[in-house]
């Protein structure tokens, strides 16, 4: 399955303006909400092909988030990246523990990112 729809889950405008611009010129269609509310919603009605998900957010945090998705029949294969400002090797395990495919961190280099994005196509 190639990614083409993209789902970006931050509660940070500056982060989710970087990561649209980026992935929007990579060709990708990108949509972006701030909390794991949002995201679920978002869910019921359009489904993408990757997440890109923060760690730390107001509410259900990104580790929450995935643990959640995971147990869910509908999203338990949807790839989820997170992307966090915890740079720490424990949160990094943590995270794929949780059933991310990568973990990334904040600033986000774009070269790494987009070549696993399309390693998982």
């Amino acid at each position: 399955m190639a990614v083409q729809k993209i789902l970006v889950v931050d509660d940070s405008n500056t982060e989710k303006v970087v990561l649209l611009e980026l992935l929007t010129a990579a060709g990708y269609v990108v949509s972006s909400v701030s909390t794991a509310d949002e995201a679920w919603n978002h869910l019921q009605t359009d489904l993408p092909d990757l997440m890109l998900l923060d760690v730390v957010m107001p509410g259900v945090n990104g580790f929450e988030f995935t643990r959640r998705l995971r147990r869910t029949p509908k999203y338990a294969d949807l790839p989820i990246f997170l992307c966090s400002s915890k740079n720490l090797t424990s949160d990094r395990l943590w995270g794929l523990l949780q059933g991310a495919k990568g973990y990334f961190t904040k600033p986000v280099n774009a070269t790494d990112l987009l070549s696993k994005i399309q390693a998982i196509e």
